[in-house]
């Protein structure tokens, strides 16, 4: 390689690192925009619960001041993280990372159904709406080996759901999600998928790639600052739904990912690992996955 080939290599390095900061930049502004979006009637909560759960967290905070004797520079230097978390609109990043896998478990724990796992921040309601068998939206040259996704939809007590949904997301290739990253096609990997008579479901989509959670942000200032990786193993996400019966959202991981024992959104649970098989004709995996939802109580 001559000196300019060098040159002009490491250009185009530092120009694709500063594709990839400024995805990770714009990730946490698109996803407060789209909490917003989707959030409906204020809820409307009993002075008496604000006041207990206020006060416990404050407690608890408290607590840790008084036993680890947080000094002033320290609560300042808080101080000052948290105005970032909010300027740079990773408050919907850091939630969901590190505090709803807790909500996700008290929420759910009653289901005697699939377990679930968080929603995450890159949610997008509303996705193209197909008849299965169909091959989720993509583009002609999509990167990634090619994944068939496919099971049945049924209630607790074995019933078929024919009328459920099955949506899917997940990230590219390249760890990234559309409408969340710049240059992807607004609905790149993203679909509702209608279930047939029998309640089952078959989608065409690609393996997605393990991926950082935004690092150049305040929640990267606190990973770094903790010693901490950023790392999320591959996965899908999906939203099962029915009439009737509750909602089932959830994350289905891969085998052998090197992080589904310390994925930093502590949102793996052994039931939602996947177990993919060669495709007979020997072009990528199929997954068989059965969703069992659970009756709305009442």
């Amino acid at each position: 390689m001559t000196i300019d080939e060098k040159a002009e290599a490491t250009e185009q390095a530092k120009e694709q690192q500063a594709t990839l900061e400024a995805r990770a930049a714009d990730s946490g502004a698109n996803a407060t925009a789209a909490f917003r979006k989707k959030q409906g009637q204020a809820l409307e909560v009993p002075p008496e619960r604000v006041s207990q759960l206020a006060t416990e967290v404050l407690e608890a905070i408290h607590e840790v001041i008084r036993k680890h004797h947080v000094t002033y520079a320290e609560y300042d230097a808080l101080k000052k993280w948290l105005i970032q978390v909010g300027e740079d609109g990773e408050w919907p990043l850091f939630l969901d990372v590190w505090v709803e896998h807790v909500v996700e478990d008290v929420n759910t724990a009653h289901r005697k159904g699939n377990k679930g796992t968080i929603e995450g921040p890159y949610y997008v309601p509303d996705s193209p709406v197909q008849q299965s068998p169909a091959k989720i939206d993509q583009r002609d040259d999509e990167k990634g080996e090619p994944l068939q996704f496919q099971g049945q939809v049924r209630s607790v007590d074995g019933s078929v759901l024919k009328d459920a949904k099955v949506e899917l997301w997940h990230a590219d290739a390249d760890g990234y999600y559309s409408q969340y990253a710049p240059g992807l096609p607004e609905w790149n990997l993203r679909g509702t998928f209608e279930v047939d008579d029998e309640g089952r479901y078959q989608i065409g989509t690609v393996l997605p790639a393990p991926y950082q959670i935004p690092t150049d942000g305040a929640c990267g200032k606190l990973i770094a600052a903790a010693d901490w990786h950023a790392w999320r193993p591959a996965h899908l996400h999906v939203k099962v739904s029915a009439p009737d019966h509750e909602l089932l959202t959830a994350q289905l991981y891969f085998p052998g990912d090197p992080h589904n024992d310390d994925d930093i959104a502590s949102a793996v649970k052994p039931e939602l690992v996947l177990d993919p098989k060669d495709a007979s004709d020997g072009a990528g995996k199929v997954v068989d996955y059965d969703f069992v939802l659970d009756p709305v109580a009442g």
